[in-house]
């Protein structure tokens, strides 16, 4: 039961980072450049969570690993997306920080998970 109790809290956690994310975007300059960063990383920081969503109905361990693979994946894109929106001074750092720590946290519990499912 402890494993469900962790998948659904995990799930929480990703929904609440994109929704985040989505307030971000919507908070964004209209500029060209910020509004195709933007829509890069609302793309990417929402595939974390539905692709994650996705890894909890894993029918085999092959099929958990490949889904939680994208998961990772999707979660280093958002990372490099939050980046580019801070070294472009398209958003100042410290306005993003909170939201790149929790992908980063995020990114390092699905890491994890992913080396752990490799021992099963």
């Amino acid at each position: 039961m402890e494993e469900y109790k962790y998948r659904d809290e995990l799930k929480q956690r990703t929904k609440l980072f994109a929704l985040r994310v989505i307030k971000l975007y919507q908070s964004l300059p209209k500029t060209t450049e910020a509004q195709i960063i933007g829509t890069q990383l609302l793309r990417a920081a929402t595939s974390v969570a539905a692709n994650y969503r996705a890894t909890c109905r894993a029918r085999s361990s092959k099929e958990f690993y490949s889904k939680l693979s994208i998961v990772i994946e999707e979660a280093d894109e958002t990372m490099f997306w939050l980046e580019i929106l801070w070294e472009a001074n398209i958003v100042k750092q410290k306005l993003l920080q909170d939201l790149y720590n929790e992908n980063e946290e995020i990114l390092k519990i699905m890491v994890v998970s992913r080396k752990n499912s490799e021992k099963k």
